[in-house]
């Protein structure tokens, strides 16, 4: 525990666990979830008195640090795609995942239901798939980034709660890290099946 302490120590671990959310939809094998997970551990470990608290996060200030992480690049993706213009319409139609990606997303958001941009904040690259498709479809805004929200909250307070209470319940150890972390991918795979199983688009006769 005295290990996770000094990794998680000092302030710069909410600048560093933003910056890891804010380019992970660029680059999916970023360690976000493995870093916010830890510092949940670590605060856990204040709650019990193994470590100081002044040497962990704060679980509030955690959760609302990776949750307005998400959103900012779920952002900048979405705006770097609303202007990359033909070029990468053109790569997103020489791929048939990220078209049909892209098409699942355009009819969700037009029926007012954004369950897929949730899920995929879970899904392995399902956020940048989800991000970067909205922004090439020219998606309103406003029917994205509150769902976009929602999704970041709900990714965030999971992985805080995973490494908070498999803490709690585990002891304040690299086991209990490790099964959380376990627990945060079974997550993703099951919404990468979910999202998979849903239905696509009827093509227009």
């Amino acid at each position: 525990m005295e290990s996770v302490g000094l990794l998680t120590g000092g302030p710069w671990i909410y600048a560093v666990i933003a910056a890891s959310v804010v380019l992970d939809v660029f680059l999916p094998v970023l360690p976000s979830g493995v870093l916010v997970i830890t510092a949940a551990t670590a605060a856990a470990g204040a709650a019990t008195g193994q470590v100081a608290a002044h040497e962990v996060p704060d679980i509030l200030a955690l959760i609302l640090c990776a949750t307005t992480a998400s959103v900012l690049g779920d952002l900048v993706a979405y705006r770097l795609a609303w202007r990359g213009g033909a070029r990468l319409d053109r790569a997103i139609a020489r791929s048939r995942r990220l078209t049909v990606a892209q098409e699942r997303l355009g009819s969700a958001l037009a029926s007012g239901g954004g369950t897929l941009v949730v899920l995929a904040r879970f899904a392995p690259a399902g956020r940048s798939v989800v991000s970067l498709g909205a922004g090439a479809a020219h998606r309103r805004a406003r029917d994205f980034l509150p769902w976009s929200a929602l999704g970041g909250l709900s990714w965030a307070a999971y992985s805080v709660a995973l490494g908070y209470y498999g803490a709690q319940w585990l002891g304040t150890t690299w086991l209990a890290t490790g099964v959380s972390l376990l627990a945060l991918f079974g997550a993703g795979a099951g919404a990468a099946f979910v999202m998979r199983r849903r239905p696509e688009p009827a093509e227009a006769p």
